[in-house]
């Protein structure tokens, strides 16, 4: 190799890190390590009380199909777009904060909690109606299904609602940049989570027969 080609190739160890830099950004992990062990063991609760449900009810097909007609699919329904659009909310919240547009993104989880606050609002709405009609967990092996699942989804959307307030607050105050995305991308991931649940339990509970 002549002088010349030497001069215009750069030096090996810019060549390394060159090389190493796109696997390194692929290797990225998402939010906090912790979350994910979270979220893992959540969807694991989850799943064994959606496979205790379904096995239940394999076993009661009739009782539990005429009683799942008592539910507000219309409710469940509004609680799913609602649940949807909240996460797409953070998705482009996201977005935008690692285009370094963090007081923007602060919007969009504002929208975000807005979606999350009606589901809850929504769901509390629906409780009350059921409570009203005498409802309770000794009241009907389907209702205990209902009122565990559905409360236990229940308490995580109002932990996720805290989480997106902390994003809002930390969104608008410029926080979260292209080198500091750690903290909105761990709530988001925990957001989504909630949504995935929902999305499995809306279904599987209300309309499936």
């Amino acid at each position: 190799m002549d002088t010349n080609t030497e001069a215009l190739m750069p030096p090996l160890s810019v060549q390394a890190e060159q090389a190493e830099t796109p696997a390194d950004t692929e290797r990225r992990l998402h939010g906090d390590l912790a979350i994910w062990f979270f979220i893992l063991a959540e969807l694991l609760a989850f799943g064994a009380f959606f496979v205790a449900y379904a096995f239940t009810r394999a076993h009661n097909v009739e009782v539990f199909n005429a009683q799942q007609l008592g539910l507000d699919r219309t409710s469940g329904a509004i609680n799913t777009v609602l649940l949807l659009t909240s996460s797409f909310l953070v998705v482009r919240a996201v977005q935008l904060a690692e285009a370094g547009r963090s007081r923007l993104a602060a919007r969009w989880v504002a929208g975000a909690f807005a979606c999350g606050a009606g589901f809850v609002v929504v769901k509390s709405f629906e409780y009350a109606a059921k409570f009203a009609a005498g409802v309770s967990l000794s009241s009907s092996t389907f209702d205990m299904f209902y009122l565990v699942l559905t409360f236990f989804h229940f308490m995580h959307v109002i932990l996720g609602l805290v989480i997106l307030a902390a994003l809002w607050n930390g969104a608008r105050q410029g926080r979260y940049r292209p080198d500091n995305m750690n903290g909105i991308e761990t709530g988001a991931a925990y957001w989504h989570m909630v949504d995935l649940v929902w999305l499995i339990l809306f279904p599987l509970v209300y309309v499936m027969r």
